[in-house]
């Protein structure tokens, strides 16, 4: 999981904790900054929580309207 000291953290671009270089799980640290940034282009939220006992729940957020016909 991330600690929530650190979770704000894994926005931002790059950024890899610690403990994921260490496991050699590759990736460049972009996919949660490139997923707020089109969250937020439509007007939605990402939301971090625990996954218990070691994960990361990520919740995407976004209105829609309700189309007649």
């Amino acid at each position: 999981g991330v600690p929530a000291a650190d979770r704000e953290s894994v926005f931002g671009r790059f950024t890899r904790l610690v403990d994921a270089r260490d496991r050699d799980s590759g990736g460049s640290g972009l996919g949660l900054a490139i997923v707020r940034e089109l969250v937020a282009q439509h007007g939605g939220t990402v939301l971090l929580g625990d996954a218990d006992p070691h994960g990361l729940e990520v919740q995407v957020r976004l209105s829609a309207e309700v189309g007649t016909g």
